[in-house]
């Protein structure tokens, strides 16, 4: 299923869902259950390497893998798997044709982190398309460690990074037809999830992870969420794993969701029961409105053991192992 297609009704309709659990990895060496008592595969040691990502986007991850294939490095591929997204002008939610602002401007975040944790993040990027190249210059030819607006645009032009507009036909009509309402109302699942973050652990079994987003549809001019904010919408701790986030970033900003799952892991959690822990985390906040918003995390720990885990259905992770390039449906919280 499509990102812009998922929940449209559930939830907002009291429509009771109910699914069972979702086996997440391949190599079946013993089953563990999970604190809801669901069967979920953990595997002891993974074969490597290997990547996975949010949603449905074997492209990006097929071109990750080709990376590893070849002996290449988890940042390379992330960094390469990403741009594949974000040149895809279909997606409308990363790159080139994503929904603009309220305002009709297309601006982009990314981050990116590898395994020594560096990093590095762009914000409010505007005509560049492949914002997550940009946040890996940022990391790697600069002392800081975030570039914004108008300084990361001159930045990337700097480098030799062309100027286009992302702003396409299909987006373009959609923010006209916005425009005769003009009212900022997202529909659960389908404007509050635009990002694509990839993970991945290479034969050397170091880990590395990127995030990319064209963030909320027809947002506020100036809003920036949790993608490229490392610790909230990206975290990688090479001894321990990596964690990504998707969904309504506010809310992940709020409880540092990718930081939080990686250090829950660092205690002993699965990245299964680290994942569900902290869709908890916000599903439990006092006026918790959880039921109009969605968020979802995939994560790998060391080992190549991964979880992912939303608040509502529909949310899933692609993984590509062993030669085997799947899309796999997340278990979810809100089943009533």
């Amino acid at each position: 299923m499509k990102r812009r297609i998922f929940l449209k009704n559930a939830s907002l309709t009291g429509v009771g869902l109910a699914v069972g659990s979702t086996l997440l990895n391949c190599d079946e060496k013993y089953m563990k259950k999970t604190s809801k008592d669901e069967a979920i595969i953990d595997s002891g040691k993974a074969s490597l390497p290997m990547v996975i990502a949010t949603w449905d986007v074997k492209n990006a991850t097929a071109k990750a893998w080709e990376v590893l294939e070849a002996g290449g490095n988890a940042l390379d591929a992330v960094e390469q798997g990403c741009k594949v997204e974000e040149a895809n002008e279909k997606g409308q939610s990363v790159g080139k044709g994503g929904l603009p602002d309220r305002e009709g401007n297309v601006t982009l975040d990314a981050c990116i982190m590898d395994k020594h944790g560096n990093c590095g993040a762009v914000v409010y990027l505007q005509n560049i398309v492949h914002a997550v190249s940009v946040a890996r210059k940022v990391m790697e030819v600069t002392p800081h460690v975030m570039l914004a607006g108008k300084g990361a645009e001159q930045f990337a032009y700097e480098l030799g990074f062309p100027k286009e507009n992302l702003l396409t036909e299909p987006s373009k009509k959609a923010w006209k037809a916005w425009k005769k309402t003009s009212e900022y109302n997202p529909i659960i699942n389908i404007e509050n999830h635009d990002t694509i973050g990839m993970l991945a652990i290479d034969k050397n079994g170091d880990l590395s992870g990127a995030c990319t987003t064209s963030g909320l549809a027809f947002k506020m001019a100036g809003r920036v969420g949790d993608s490229p904010i490392i610790g909230s919408g990206l975290f990688v701790d090479n001894e321990i794993g990596a964690c990504v986030a998707t969904g309504l970033g506010e809310e992940v900003v709020k409880t540092v969701g990718s930081f939080l799952v990686v250090e829950l892991m660092r205690q002993g959690k699965t990245p299964q029961e680290a994942c569900e822990e902290a869709i908890s985390r916000i599903v439990n906040k006092p006026n918790s409105d959880y039921k109009n918003f969605q968020v979802g995390y995939v994560a790998l720990n060391k080992q190549g053991v991964t979880g992912s885990y939303s608040i509502h259905e529909f949310f899933s992770m692609t993984k590509y192992q062993d030669g085997k390039n799947e899309n796999l449906p997340s278990n979810f919280f809100n089943k009533s």
